[in-house]
């Protein structure tokens, strides 16, 4: 397994638009498998390959408490949202940054696991918030991207400042 570089918002590659898999082999399970490992020691509770940018349809999610509940997607699909929540997100591609975005309270996912075999999942609470803000990232959206321009520009800057100064 290896640890796999997480792209930093603003990078332009994380608006690409990722492609679905079209055969659940090897070498997507190896992905599956790198993915999670550095989603936990990042640490984080999902990721979407987006981020590493690699622009294939597959996410990994675990949000247990003791990080037994590694769930992988691939090629996911919201089938129905019901609801509405407003919650404090985070991102790794975003670090350090938090905000408050509107999501569905709940909602249905369709996808492939990591051996091929096809799921259907409904998720509320954290997990949907997750699920939600995973597909974003395969859509090339990031979740600062719901907020006003003025806090994106803030957040740009800020960003950018850390940068220099760990540079």
């Amino acid at each position: 397994m290896a640890l796999l570089p997480i792209l930093h918002y603003p990078d332009p590659r994380l608006h690409k638009k990722a492609e679905r898999v079209t055969e659940v082999d090897d070498s997507v399970r190896q992905l599956v498998r790198d993915m999670a490992e550095t989603m936990y020691a990042a640490p984080g509770v999902g990721l979407a390959a987006t981020q590493v940018d690699v622009h294939k349809r597959i996410v990994v999610i675990d949000v247990s408490e003791d990080k037994t509940g590694l769930r992988a997607f691939i090629n996911p699909e919201i089938t129905e949202r019901w609801g509405e929540q407003d919650c404090e997100e985070g991102c790794l591609s975003v670090p350090g940054i938090y905000e408050r975005v509107s999501r569905a309270e709940r909602v249905k996912v369709r996808a492939l696991d990591e051996n091929g075999k096809p799921f259907e999942l409904e998720a509320e609470g954290l997990l949907a918030v997750c699920i939600q803000h995973e597909l974003d990232h395969l859509d090339g959206k990031v979740f600062v991207e719901y907020l006003s321009h003025l806090k994106q520009n803030r957040i740009k800057v800020k960003l950018a400042k850390r940068a220099r100064i760990t540079a």
